[in-house]
């Protein structure tokens, strides 16, 4: 959507008025939700200012108040889509007791989202170690420094023990933190949306059916 210098929503809902909106055509899209997401993904890689691998994502804790931060896409296939945090932060939590997640990336200078859906598995611990072993070492002390989620009195207590897992590890490699490691979420649903003009958006998602099989439907929206 188009908004104002002051952020007020304008009537116009194409990003260039001067140019075609994109469609999403139900005969055009790939039959595999992971083909279509690797196609709109590379277009947004071509053309995004920001890294689109940023995604959204939302965890539900035991009292059932949802709570959602911005997280990296590290990889996917055909299994779902990789992410990495530390075990025991909030997400890690909450994912321990509920399983079940959300994702969403949003490409605004194409007006594209993808909604995903699905249960959250750790990753493997050789994948954690290649994806941990793939960080820049600045990354990879920090994951020892950071008690991720916890209340801490102040700046230079995080300061103070990066300073010590820094000389600790000095000359050697980083060893993978046991806390910390990949997630793996493996989707029930994929949604492709595409902004349209007055609000009529194409909606097309792809769901698991009873046979394991993908189902594609179009969604009003």
């Amino acid at each position: 959507m188009n908004r104002d210098e002051h952020g007020n929503e304008g009537s116009n809902d194409v990003t260039d008025p001067t140019k075609a909106p994109e469609r999403l055509d139900e005969a055009l899209v790939d039959a595999s939700p992971f083909r279509a997401f690797d196609a709109w993904l590379s277009e947004a890689r071509a053309s995004f200012p920001y890294d689109p691998t940023a995604m959204t994502l939302a965890t539900v804790g035991p009292e059932g108040r949802p709570s959602a931060r911005i997280v990296l896409l590290k990889g996917f296939d055909e299994r779902g889509f990789v992410f990495v945090t530390n075990y025991e932060s909030r997400k890690g939590e909450e994912l321990s007791q509920n399983p079940w997640a959300a994702l969403v990336f949003h490409w605004p200078h194409r007006e594209r989202q993808v909604r995903i859906e699905g249960r959250v598995e750790q990753a493997s611990v050789e994948e954690s170690d290649a994806l941990f072993k793939n960080r820049p070492r600045g990354s990879q002390l920090g994951a020892w420094a950071s008690g991720q989620s916890c209340v801490i009195a102040g700046r230079e207590v995080l300061n103070a023990r990066l300073a010590e897992v820094t000389s600790a590890y000095e000359g050697v490699d980083v060893p993978r933190p046991p806390h910390w490691g990949g997630y793996r979420l493996r989707p029930v649903s994929i949604e492709l949306w595409q902004g349209r003009p007055d609000r009529l958006h194409d909606r097309l998602r792809y769901r698991v059916g009873e046979d394991g099989r993908w189902i594609l439907e179009r969604l009003s929206p």
